[in-house]
């Protein structure tokens, strides 16, 4: 049996092994194994690798390496003397570009992570922010900027991003960026870098127009699979998966009991749209569920607290669009549900893929309408799947088995338990409820004695 190799054994620098140590990261993921190897010498990458596989430490280590940074005063050798770098004005020299504000705050944060014992500042861009603060961050030095295409493209215009020192340049999940519209935006910031830098590109799968960048912007790029060559069995080996061919009207009821199924924890609910998204969020809440949308047209300030509270577990059920979704890397997740159906395999293998993770167990869940039995049947059929979709209700005893929901169950929180829901954190509830013109009397005052009158004098009864 080979011995695990470590992140020293391919030449990672001791401060950045250490701040992996720290936090519990000894051993290198495959894709971490396949692209350090190169990607420290400087070569430039094509990689293909799905999110949730490690790619962010594969190109940010050598990412931060290259930056050749000083370790910071207090973890320095005590002979050795490091100077601080001076901060204002400091142009960066790794540049990372991500599809959405989620994956852009995801990956600056592991990079942060692991450069934590270096001299190093990493900066986040994106759109939905205020510009200041941003412009602040850029204007007093940093090292390292991590952005979205059309913030970059804005600031570097604005002559406030600097990009003439770049030596590094990383082009996350390049497929979505060319779904979302950005690649022309991504062309132009590649433009104004310098022609010696390292180019590493990551993407789940090589449309085209991804591959004619590739040629037209790298130099004798190795290409790396990996996540590629698991088969779906692989992939879902931890997620016990279910098809339920539900009635549109009783999903709602069918989620709520399933949401009390035993042992269930954090879940994330797919939905097809933002409209979708928040009106199921709002009948769970009112149902006294903790639920929360996420989707593209909240405020960047709604999805981060909606991504925050989900994580530190204030809300435990996230009702999300597959494009806010991208980024969202929660430990612990033990369910997902479709609450439609997807449009293909691969869309359901990203959205499953968010429970069954680091080697605990999860189930999946994909409600379908009868309209899109043809199209389910074909996806699990790409899939090798044994996955044909039961006609199934709210009440059907197969639910409450196979979920391990208690019998008699049903699809609201009893009103104990949606109290202390929305004691936790939804904010909602039972106070919605009570709140639609029904007036319940305090019990516990005593009541007044009430006198009949007739113009204003007492009348007696009798």
């Amino acid at each position: 049996m080979t011995e695990q190799k470590t992140f020293a054994d391919f030449g990672v620098s001791g401060p950045i092994v250490a701040a992996l140590a720290d936090h519990g990261i000894t051993e290198p993921f495959p894709i971490q194994s396949m692209t350090l190897p190169i990607a420290l010498g400087g070569a430039d990458i094509i990689g293909q690798a799905q999110t949730g596989t490690g790619k962010t430490l594969g190109f940010g280590l050598p990412l931060l390496q290259r930056l050749d940074a000083p370790v910071r005063p207090e973890f320095a050798p005590a002979e050795g003397s490091t100077p601080e770098i001076p901060e204002a004005g400091r142009a960066p020299r790794g540049l990372v570009v991500a599809p959405t504000r989620e994956l852009a705050q995801q990956v600056a944060g592991e990079l942060a992570t692991a450069a934590e014992k270096l001299q190093v500042k990493v900066v986040t861009i994106y759109g939905g922010r205020d510009y200041e603060p941003q412009i602040e961050s850029l204007k007093a030095g940093a090292d390292v900027v991590v952005g979205t295409p059309g913030r970059l493209l804005d600031l570097y215009g604005r002559r406030i991003l600097k990009l003439s020192e770049i030596t590094t340049v990383v082009l996350d999940e390049a497929d979505e960026m060319l779904d979302l519209g950005f690649l022309p935006d991504v062309e132009r910031i590649i433009a104004a870098l310098p022609a010696g830098r390292q180019t590493m590109l990551f993407s789940a799968t090589m449309p085209g127009a991804v591959v004619t960048m590739a040629r037209r912007y790298m130099h004798q790029p190795t290409h790396i699979r990996a996540a590629n060559e698991q088969s779906a069995h692989e992939k879902t080996a931890n997620i016990k998966q279910f098809a339920y061919r539900a009635h549109a009207m009783d999903k709602a009821e069918l989620v709520g009991r399933v949401l009390q199924s035993e042992g269930r924890g954090r879940t994330i609910i797919f939905a097809k749209t933002k409209r979708t998204a928040d009106r199921l969020a709002e009948e769970l809440t009112d149902r006294g569920f903790n639920a929360r949308p996420l989707h593209g047209d909240l405020n960047q300030q709604a999805r981060e607290r909606a991504l925050k509270n989900f994580r530190t577990g204030k809300t435990d059920v996230l009702v999300a669009t597959d494009v806010a979704a991208r980024g969202i890397d929660v430990e612990d997740v033990t369910h997902v549900i479709n609450y439609q159906c997807p449009d293909d395999e691969s869309t359901y293998i990203h959205r499953v893929g968010r429970t069954g993770r680091a080697g605990s167990t999860g189930i999946a869940i994909t409600l379908i309408d009868w309209d899109d039995i043809p199209r389910w049947n074909m996806i699990a059929r790409t899939l090798e799947q044994d996955l044909e979709a039961k006609e199934t209700y709210s009440t059907s005893p197969h639910l409450f088995e196979e979920q391990n929901i208690p019998k008699g169950t049903k699809g609201r929180l009893p009103r104990a338990q949606s109290a202390k829901s929305e004691g936790s954190g939804s904010g909602r509830g039972e106070n919605r409820r009570s709140g639609r013109g029904e007036r319940r009397r305090d019990d516990s005052k005593p009541r007044r004695p009430r006198r009949r009158t007739r113009g204003g004098k007492s009348v007696e009864k009798g």
